[in-house]
């Protein structure tokens, strides 16, 4: 599939399924590129009556790069953030968010089912406050509110997503770290072959290895803040989800969205960590699936 313009910019974009079904637009997380969302998943969708649209985000593997816009320093941007004070990011979450929006824009596409994973799923629930119009439903998969006082990641892997990660790092040596990051907040999946983390950093490699987007994704992260209030005003049809072996983003956070957005739905997944592995990959389908067939 081509490049598209998309609100301003060129999105990679990838489109599965009849074109006249009911579309659901998926959006991944925190420096992952779409091809972190696990092909069977995407068929099992459009086994299930769907056209399946994923994008690269801005900043990330085949999209734009945005290499104008500002990087502040991260540490300091978590401090000046805690005292309220202006954080002079490059972009925010509503821009992403904007930037979904725009690429159902460009297909033609005047509403849709969002599934959002991680930021991912921070990116659908402003889709959802701020473009409600063009959602059909919501579904947020191991996501938070961003409300203060929830916990965070395992200290092992906050070190690890802290890393300052070279802008000329050798393909051996990024996709050692990719690996290991993804196997620590990882579920211990059977089956999932032993290579996958390391045959998918390997991919995410050869497709775009650009750090610097990574770390102004999650600056924009910082900026949203908590998103509560805002999560108060939704009218979607919102299906939560999350794992509850989850050790980077636990699962307090999802629990906190399904307690504010009205009427939302939550489903914990004990087998699940911060991934999408293989055995949950069918239940995930269904779920999404039938919140979709249950809103339209």
């Amino acid at each position: 599939m081509p490049k598209i313009k998309a609100n301003g910019i060129e999105l990679y974009y990838e489109d599965n399924g009849p074109a006249d079904a009911p579309e659901i637009l998926l959006v991944m997380g925190l420096g992952a590129q779409m091809i972190a969302w696990p092909d069977e998943l995407i068929q099992g969708l459009v086994g299930k009556g769907f056209r399946v649209i994923h994008y690269d985000n801005r900043d990330v593997g085949m999209s734009q790069r945005m290499e104008k816009a500002a990087t502040p320093n991260l540490i300091w941007t978590m401090f000046k953030a805690r005292l309220g004070l202006p954080l002079g990011v490059g972009y925010t979450l509503s821009d992403m968010a904007k930037d979904g929006i725009g690429l159902l824009d460009a297909l033609g596409i005047q509403r849709a089912h969002v599934v959002g994973a991680s930021m991912g799923g921070m990116i659908v629930q402003l889709m959802a406050v701020n473009h409600r119009d063009r959602l059909l439903s919501m579904t947020s998969i191991m996501s938070s509110s961003g409300a203060p006082g929830l916990p965070g990641p395992r200290a092992d892997i906050r070190r690890q997503m802290m890393a300052a990660r070279p802008s000329g790092a050798n393909r051996d040596d990024a996709v050692a770290f990719g690996a290991e990051l993804v196997k620590s907040f990882s579920y211990p999946d059977p089956a999932r072959p032993e290579d996958a983390p390391a045959e998918m950093a390997g991919r995410a490699f050869d497709r775009g290895y650009y750090p610097v987007g990574t770390r102004r994704q999650l600056l924009a992260i910082i900026a949203d803040g908590s998103r509560v209030e805002r999560l108060k005003t939704i009218t979607t049809p919102t299906l939560v989800v999350h794992g509850g072996a989850d050790p980077l983003v636990p699962k307090d956070g999802s629990i906190d969205i399904a307690r504010h957005v009205p009427e939302a739905r939550l489903e914990i997944i004990d087998e699940m960590g911060h991934d999408l592995p293989p055995s949950q990959v069918d239940r995930m389908a269904e779920l999404i699936s039938g919140h979709a067939h249950a809103s339209a």
